[in-house]
């Protein structure tokens, strides 16, 4: 099955410096929650831009880490990105990021399409833990934007 997150965050900031904090890769880093052990293998310290591969570790439970490789697909400066897994421990994942300057900051929009792996299994699994986990990893990275860039 496929499902998807959708978010929607106003930043009281200009256009400018919101895209320029989410488009710097080793930036994911402070937007991930502690216990997921994020640490960057390679693309981190780069700019991003369309092509570009980013690899990384990260915890999906507690003592196991996985490798998750992705790839920015498509990029439009000051107006979204997107990036694709192409290893690690989804089915799918695209998470398409939208920024629109509005009265007062931006309009930050993520859309995230994803799937698990092992059919009726990882659906079960969805149900039970996955989805609440991706809800707290983006009230963690909503509140942490919020500091961040205030409100």
């Amino acid at each position: 099955m496929i499902y998807t997150l959708h978010r929607e965050q106003q930043i009281p900031a200009p256009l400018d410096r919101v895209w320029d904090y989410f488009a710097t890769p080793r930036n994911l880093n402070e937007m991930t929650p502690p216990d997921m052990d994020f640490a960057f293998i390679t693309g981190g310290d780069e700019s991003m831009y369309a092509g570009q591969t980013i690899e990384y570790k990260v915890a999906i439970l507690p003592g196991v880490r996985v490798r998750w490789l992705t790839q920015i697909t498509h990029v439009q400066d000051e107006v979204s990105f997107i990036d694709e897994q192409r290893m690690g421990p989804y089915r799918l994942w695209i998470h398409e990021h939208r920024f629109q300057s509005v009265a007062g900051g931006v309009h930050m929009t993520d859309h995230v399409t994803y799937a698990l792996p092992f059919g009726p299994l990882g659906d079960l699994v969805h149900g039970i833990f996955i989805r609440g986990r991706l809800q707290s990893i983006f009230d963690f990275r909503r509140a942490k934007v919020a500091a961040l860039f205030g409100r």
